[in-house]
Order: structure tokens, then C-alpha cells, then sequence
């Protein structure tokens, strides 16, 4: 079947504006906005997805997610959000810290949901995690403040550990802290942390490409959503060298990466699904108190260790929740 230029740029154009009800799907559907930077971020996203249909609210039916990924840019996540708040959605959803930051400084009045890694309070998304305090609310997931214990566990994965890279963008304030944390702790383990600070998509996949097995004995996923966002193709090249990685996500574990040691990022968006709810049913922000998502796995995977050539010690298999093989 052939297809004009213009029927095409109609058809490409559709997928830059909300999704329209299907048949039979009741009008005035209550449309929210979600806002993410692509990668690991979907599966919070599927957790959201799930969690909404469970409580009765299955997408494209009881309600329409509007996804903008910003695909690891800031500004392209600060034009999304001012967007959507002009095309009137009844609430925006944002994923990670530096994200739900950008989102709450690019509208004014509509309700916000967000899930952040690092201390919401700390961050300014709100006053207090039992009184929020605003139009802002959400939930809190341990990252940033398991930067130490990540290191722990990967130099007691790898006792020869000497120096590990990682990459972030240096606007981020949680990968700073993070940064620092693990400066801290390298410090105690005789671990050098190279650090590359990247202001953007391009530069970071350009400082991937370049990545040598010489530079260092592993890789160190810091918490910041523009690097997550590109998570595979850093395992992907750090695997091509030998290149141990130390991530954040759980699900990175099945995609390659060495070990993981963090929360359920599916649980993360489940736990968001409520408060979508409750602000469509009326609830204010400010009565909602953040919510915490704090049981923590850890994953290691053996099929990627024997293609490293590792071993890994009995005592981290033993405390592992999960083993990959």
C-alpha cells in the first residue's frame, strides 16, 4: 500500500500527541502526563501501567498516559512537561530526582507525582515527606545513598578492585552527592573513582564509544538519569572489553550488567499508581505523604561473570536475592 508524504507526516504526527480513545472508550478520559528520560525508566513505567489496571484504572480505558521520554535531555524534559501542562493533562507523572526537578520548575499549577532517588526534602520537591506542603508528591526510592554500599560490594566482588570509571552529567546535585559519597568511600577502600563529567547525551555516547579497558577495572553506575537512560549501551561496551559494571537498576542485571544492588524500579512505578489515583479522585498533593520503597536487592550475573572470566566470591552468591546463570 503506498503512502503520501503528507499521510505520513499526518501519521508521525500522532505519535507527538496524546493517544485517542478507542472505540467504545468513554470520553473525557482523564489524561496524565508522564515524563521520562527513556531506558530503565520504562520499566517504572510498567509498573505504573500494571498497578493503574489493578486499581481499576487500565490504560487507554479508565485513563490515557500521556509518555514523553526525553531520551537522557533536561531540556527536552522541561519542554515536555511545560507542554503537557498547556494541553491541560490532570496531572503529570516524573521519574527520577533530576527529572521531577526539572518538571516542578517548568509548570505552575498542574499536580505532580514524582519518584526520586535521592531525599525529596533535601532536594526542594517538597517540605516535608509527611506533609509535602505543595502540588507535588510521590515516592522515594534508595539510590543515591547507596552509593557506599555499591562500592563495598563491588570491591568485595573484586579484591584486585584499584580504580572504577563512572560518568555524569555535573549539573545533576544528586549524582554530586552521590559522586561524593563515592569519593568518600573510595577513599577508605583504596579505590580511585575517574570520574567523567558529561553536560550531555552526545558527549556521554561519544565518551562510550571511547571506553578502554585501560582506564580502569570497572564501571560505576552513579545515580543520574541522562547516564541511566543510556545504561545499555555503557554495559553493552563495557562488556566488549571485559569491563565489570556495578548498576543500579535491578532489571540491568538481565541485560548484562555484573551485579545490581537497589530497589525494584517495576515496584517503584506500582507505588506511584495510588497517588495518580487519589489526585484524580480529588485529593490534594499536599495531604499525600511520600511514600518509601526500601527493600533492596541484589542481583548478580553469572553468565556475564564466566564471559568476564570472574569468580564470584561464595559470600556475595550467599547474600545474593537473585543469581543470573
Amino acid at each position: 500500500m503506498k503512502v503520501s508524504v503528507a499521510g505520513l507526516m499526518i501519521a508521525l504526527g500522532l505519535l507527538l500527541v496524546p493517544r485517542a480513545a478507542g472505540a467504545g472508550q468513554a470520553e473525557n478520559v482523564p489524561r496524565v502526563g508522564v515524563v521520562l528520560q527513556g531506558g530503565s525508566y520504562y520499566t517504572m513505567l510498567d509498573g505504573l501501567r500494571d498497578s493503574l489496571k489493578a486499581l481499576g484504572l487500565p490504560d487507554g480505558q479508565r485513563v490515557a498516559l500521556v509518555v514523553r521520554d526525553a531520551k537522557g535531555d533536561l531540556k527536552a524534559a522541561e519542554a515536555a512537561a511545560q507542554a503537557l501542562e498547556r494541553e491541560r493533562v490532570s496531572l503529570i507523572v516524573s521519574f527520577g530526582t533530576s527529572v521531577s526537578l526539572v518538571v516542578k520548575r517548568a509548570t505552575a499549577q498542574v499536580p505532580i507525582v514524582f519518584t526520586a532517588g535521592s531525599d525529596p526534602v533535601a532536594r526542594g520537591l517538597v517540605q516535608s515527606m509527611a506533609k509535602p506542603g505543595g502540588r507535588l508528591t510521590g515516592v522515594h526510592y534508595l539510590s543515591a545513598d547507596l552509593t557506599a554500599k555499591r562500592l563495598e560490594i563491588l570491591k568485595e566482588l573484586l579484591p584486585r578492585l584499584r580504580r572504577v570509571i563512572t560518568f555524569y552529567n555535573p549539573i545533576n546535585p544528586s549524582a554530586q552527592a552521590a559522586a561524593r559519597s563515592a569519593r568518600e568511600a573510595g577513599q577508605k577502600l583504596r579505590v580511585e573513582i575517574v570520574e567523567r563529567h558529561l553536560p550531555s547525551v552526545e558527549a556521554l555516547r561519544a565518551t562510550v564509544r571511547g571506553l578502554k579497558a585501560e582506564q580502569a577495572d570497572a564501571y560505576f553506575f552513579l545515580p543520574d538519569a541522562m547516564v541511566i537512560s543510556q545504561a545499555q549501551s555503557i554495559i553493552d561496551a563495557a562488556n566488549a572489553i571485559r569491563l565489570p559494571t556495578m548498576a543500579i537498576d535491578l532489571g540491568l542485571a538481565a541485560k548484562g550488567a555484573l551485579v545490581c544492588y537497589g530497589v525494584s524500579y517495576r515496584e517503584v512505578g506500582r507505588e506511584a499508581a495510588p497517588f495518580v489515583q487519589r489526585i484524580l479522585a480529588g485529593t490534594d498533593p499536599r495531604d499525600l505523604p511520600v511514600q518509601a520503597v526500601d527493600r533492596l536487592w541484589l542481583v548478580v550475573n553469572l553468565k556475564t561473570a564466566k564471559a568476564l572470566g570472574l569468580t564470584i566470591p561464595q559470600s556475595i552468591l550467599v547474600r545474593a536475592d537473585e543469581v543470573i546463570q
